[in-house]
């Protein structure tokens, strides 16, 4: 039978839910549990498709085709599974399907209701029928937000439908501290905790975010006054990076409370490899700094995935991987030298929309001209393409007609299956795709493979009507879908490593085994680097 943990915050939202709640998946998967993880958001969005990357940062694309929440990424690399769309469900999904099932006359002519037919709907998705698994929930926003009332009563409804011994609550919580006064204070946790209990639930086990170790004086204050054990009281301090969490959880034994709580056999962890990964991370042997130019960087976590994915890659070369965050807005022509000084590689992200492309390709361009390591990922291989074509074949405008429709050289043109299509979310090439790569080819040697699969999410593609002109100029397309009519993958093999992608496979990485194309990235940038000393 499944075993449940839900995962929910009290006082304030911003306190690592996500963090916790996939620290404890590694932790249960040391112990040899099958876990799968999920994500219930309250906002009224279907998906995170459409929502801006600054107020809400990156949208995680899952195999299935998925637009979710970025925490789906913490989880997957965290946990080593791939999730699926079922993963991440939101308000607006839950209320949808609610009433689509109303216009079919799936309620008998009834009134439809907040109690039984949305927290039936949010029940449903919450049972996992695919074995004896370890399934850890987690409930964006805070308790006592309006909105999270309906999936905390359907939480009440479940737990007393599977049994509390076979569904729990972990309540990830602030201990603020005062300086004034020089006290950490538990009277905002308390009143989360009165919350839970008047709608009939119960914390069974408090993580507790703070600025500083909590004493015994407060572990016991806040288990007297919160009725839960004294053990079943963890704190969660800053970590120097994320992977840490895991280790520093275990020396708090949340995985052997949590095991306790569900009358689960507490095994002996392995974590070894995760504790080696860790010590790489933290005692690197040099550093490389590498541009990162797009334009939603004043919210890093827009490109979260990206980061996580080079910073993998560096603890494998040993490297610490130092990132200059670079506003495509920003770089002209004119500055791009001064603006690019002293990298040692150059990464152009995906994204939407015309803000910004003119400084992404001045810096294409400037890493190409000056043999810099570049990686295109997704816009940054439309915009490779772009570059290349107006500063190699002499074609001035061309461009992608998403962002110049009036262009005479649409390298990058809409996708057939995309003509026609209004609706903006969902909609995009999503999800897992093969590509073939070409024999010989720097891409082929990185993956080692003639086959591979990446995740994508984009609507454009390269127009083939100029494949033949970027070729005879010498640009490599390394990487074709299967049918060979989709452009895939892209390298300048002059160049000591110029490469782009039509996928994100920034997706794929995993601090323990990071991506082929972000591991040959940040080796030849730390090989750019050792060479210009």
């Amino acid at each position: 039978m499944t075993k449940y943990i839900f995962v929910t915050g009290g006082v304030v939202s911003g306190l690592g839910k996500g963090i916790t709640a996939a620290s404890l998946g590694r932790l249960l998967k040391a112990r040899g549990y099958a876990v799968t993880m999920q994500k219930f958001d309250p906002y009224f969005n279907v998906d995170p498709g459409t929502m801006n990357p600054i107020q809400h940062g990156e949208v995680f694309v899952t195999d299935d085709g998925a637009e979710t929440d970025l925490d789906l990424g913490h989880y997957e690399r965290f946990i080593d599974e791939k999730l699926s769309r079922v993963s991440n469900v939101t308000a607006g999904r839950i209320y949808r399907t609610v009433l689509e099932r109303e216009r079919r006359g799936d309620f008998g002519g009834g009134t439809v209701q907040f109690i039984p037919h949305i927290t039936d709907e949010i029940k449903r998705r919450f049972y996992r029928g695919d074995g004896n698994k370890v399934a850890i929930i987690e409930v964006g926003g805070t308790v006592g937000d309006m909105e999270s009332a309906p999936f905390l009563e359907a939480i009440r409804q479940f737990q007393n439908e599977v049994g509390k011994q076979n569904a729990i609550i972990l309540l990830v919580t602030l201990i603020p501290y005062l300086k004034a006064s020089g006290e950490m204070k538990t009277k905002p946790t308390q009143g989360s905790v009165r919350e839970l209990q008047g709608i009939g639930l119960r914390p069974d086990v408090l993580v507790c975010r703070s600025d500083y170790p909590l004493t015994q004086d407060i572990r016991d204050k806040l288990a007297l006054f919160c009725n839960v054990e004294p053990s079943h009281v963890l704190q969660n301090l800053d970590a120097e990076i994320l992977y840490q969490v895991p280790l520093m959880m275990e020396h708090e034994h949340l995985a052997d409370v949590v095991c306790e709580s569900l009358g689960l056999e507490n095994r002996t962890p392995d974590l070894d490899q995760w504790r080696e990964m860790c010590a790489r991370w933290m005692h690197p042997e040099k550093s490389v700094e590498v541009a990162l130019v797009g334009k939603y960087t004043k919210l890093h976590d827009a490109y979260i995935s990206v980061v996580e994915a080079l910073k993998h890659a560096g603890v494998a070369h040993r490297t610490d991987v130092r990132i200059r965050w670079v506003d495509s807005e920003t770089v002209t022509p004119e500055n791009v030298a001064e603006v690019l000084k002293g990298v040692s590689g150059v990464l152009v992200p995906g994204g939407f929309g015309s803000r910004g492309i003119d400084g992404m390709l001045c810096a294409i361009r400037y890493a190409r001209e000056n043999k810099i390591p570049y990686l295109g990922l997704c816009l940054g291989m439309q915009l490779a393409i772009v570059e290349f074509a107006r500063d190699v074949l002499g074609l001035k405008d061309a461009h992608s007609i998403e962002l110049m429709p009036d262009t005479m050289h649409p390298v990058i043109h809409l996708m057939p299956e995309q003509e026609g299509v209004l609706d903006l979310g969902g909609t995009l090439r999503l999800g897992s795709y093969p590509s073939k790569l070409a024999p010989g080819s720097k891409a082929h040697e990185l993956y080692g493979a003639d086959l591979i699969h990446e995740r994508h999410r984009h609507r454009y593609e390269v127009n083939n009507d100029y494949r033949t002109a970027l070729t005879d100029a010498g640009m490599s397309l390394c990487g074709l879908s299967p049918d060979g009519r989709i452009v895939e993958m892209l390298e300048l093999p002059e160049h000591p490593f110029f490469l782009a992608t039509q996928a994100h496979p920034e997706f794929n990485s995993r601090p323990n085994r990071p991506h082929p194309l972000f591991l040959g990235f940040v080796g030849a940038a730390v090989e750019k680097q050792e060479k210009t000393k």
